[in-house]
């Protein structure tokens, strides 16, 4: 475990088991549609390469990034899109993939963008989520596994674009991010 993990929450047999899981779901529910999944820079990458891998369906896959933390552990509620979708959506069923669902401003901000754009349907994916800290209305229709109001990181989540390259989910000390 890394030094500046307090705690792993969601190990990687677990990840994998995760994955695979919502994998078969979504091959189910998306049988005979146009599917784009739409990862959510930078820290989906992880869940959205693992996860395709058990979509046992043709997809389209792009991306969109959007930054609304900096360097700092708390959203500032200002949404920037840094890249946008390079496909347009009108007849693609899309499914959105976040790697958290925190506070929801910054997937609420993409949901209603891309909803503007003519798809037959939008879902989203989140690897996690942390529902005791909702502040706009959005859910996932897919659901890796809740988590406690902690600051994560690991597989493709960071803090400071650090720590994305752990392989599970841990607490990250608050002596790393409060400087003590």
């Amino acid at each position: 475990m890394n030094k500046d993990v307090e705690r792993i929450l969601v190990t990687a047999e677990e990840l994998s088991d995760i994955t695979k899981k919502l994998g078969a779901k979504i091959t189910a529910d998306y049988a005979g549609k146009k599917l784009l999944i739409v990862g959510v820079l930078k820290g989906s990458i992880y869940f959205l390469t693992d996860l395709s891998r058990y979509i046992d369906l043709p997809c389209n896959i792009d991306f969109i990034q959007a930054s609304s933390y900096g360097s700092s552990t708390v959203s500032s509620g200002e949404i920037k899109i840094v890249k946008d979708i390079d496909d347009d959506l009108t007849g693609f069923d899309v499914l959105l993939v976040e790697d958290i669902l925190d506070t929801g401003r910054t997937l609420k901000h993409i949901y209603d963008m891309l909803s503007e754009r003519n798809p037959e349907s939008i879902a989203v994916i989140t690897l996690l989520d942390k529902p005791s800290r909702r502040a706009v209305d959005i859910h996932a229709d897919y659901v890796g596994t809740d988590v406690p109001d902690a600051f994560v990181v690991g597989y493709g989540l960071d803090y400071n674009q650090y720590y994305r390259n752990l392989p599970y989910i841990g607490v990250l000390k608050k002596s790393v991010y409060e400087g003590k």
